[in-house]
C-alpha cells in the first residue's frame, strides 16, 4: 500500500510538472533496494505511467504524436547510452550522485523555467514549424537530455519543460503532452537496457507502476481540465 501511494503521487507530479522521481528513489533505496535495482525498478512505473498519461491526453484532444516522437528518437538513443553507463556506477556513488541531483533539481525549480517560458502561446506546430537551424539544436539537446533520463530519470520533466517552453514556445498543456510522450519512450529504452542486467525489483516494481500508471492518468486529465494556471501551481 506504502509504494502503491507513493507511486500515485509521484505519478500526478510526475504528469504535471516533474520530480516525481526524487520521491520514488528514495523511497525504493529506503525499503531495502540496491541503488542500481531501485533505479531500474522506477524505470517499470515510469513506462506505466507514460503510457497512461499519453493515453489521457489522446482522450482529451491534446496530442502530436509526430513532433512528439520527432523529439523522442534522440532521447531514446541518448537513453540506452545512459542505462548501460547506469548499470555499472557502485551503490554508494549513486546515493551520492542522487544526493547532487536533488540539490540540482532544487535550483531548476528556483530558476523557474515554467515562469520564463513564454506562457499562453497558441499552438504553433512543435518542432516540426521550427526552422532547421532550431530543430537541429533541439535534437541535440534531447539527445543529451536522453543520457541524464536513462542514467538517473530524475528531475527529466524540468529539463524538457525548459527547453520545450523556451525554445519551442509552447504552452504548459501542450508542453506536458509532449514530455510524457518522450519521457516514456526515454524510460522504455532504459528498462530494457535495465532487464538485460537484472537490475529490476518486480514485486515492488509492479506496485509502483500501478500506482504512478494511476498517478500519470489523473495528472493527464487534471492538465487539460484545469490549464496552465494549475500547472504553474503545481
Amino acid at each position: 500500500p506504502v509504494v502503491f501511494t507513493v507511486g500515485v503521487v509521484a505519478g500526478v507530479i510526475n504528469t504535471l510538472a516533474g520530480g516525481g522521481s526524487l520521491i520514488t528513489l528514495p523511497i525504493l533505496i529506503f525499503l531495502g533496494l540496491p541503488a542500481t535495482v531501485a533505479n531500474g525498478t522506477n524505470r517499470l512505473a515510469i513506462t506505466v505511467q507514460s503510457v497512461l498519461a499519453v493515453t489521457g491526453f489522446k482522450r482529451k484532444g491534446v496530442s502530436d504524436f509526430k513532433s512528439s516522437l520527432l523529439m523522442s528518437i534522440p532521447a531514446l538513443v541518448g537513453a540506452i547510452i545512459g542505462a548501460q553507463l547506469a548499470v555499472g556506477v557502485s551503490d554508494s556513488l549513486f546515493k551520492r550522485i542522487l544526493a547532487v541531483v536533488m540539490l540540482l533539481v532544487l535550483g531548476l525549480i528556483l530558476w523557474n523555467p515554467i515562469r520564463r517560458g513564454q506562457g499562453n502561446v497558441q499552438y504553433n506546430g512543435g518542432i516540426t514549424s521550427l526552422s532547421r537551424s532550431r530543430r537541429i539544436a533541439s535534437m541535440l539537446i534531447f539527445f543529451f537530455i536522453g543520457v541524464y533520463g536513462g542514467f538517473i530519470q530524475a528531475g527529466i520533466g524540468f529539463l524538457i519543460i525548459a527547453v520545450l517552453t523556451t525554445m519551442n514556445g509552447l504552452n504548459l498543456v501542450e508542453t506536458n503532452s509532449h514530455k510524457v510522450f518522450i519521457i516514456g519512450m526515454n524510460a522504455l529504452f532504459a528498462l530494457i537496457v535495465f532487464i538485460f542486467n537484472s537490475k529490476i525489483c518486480w514485486p515492488i516494481g509492479l506496485a509502483l507502476a500501478a500506482g504512478n500508471g494511476l498517478g500519470g492518468w489523473i495528472g493527464s486529465h487534471l492538465a487539460v481540465a484545469k490549464g496552465e494556471r494549475f500547472i504553474k501551481l503545481i
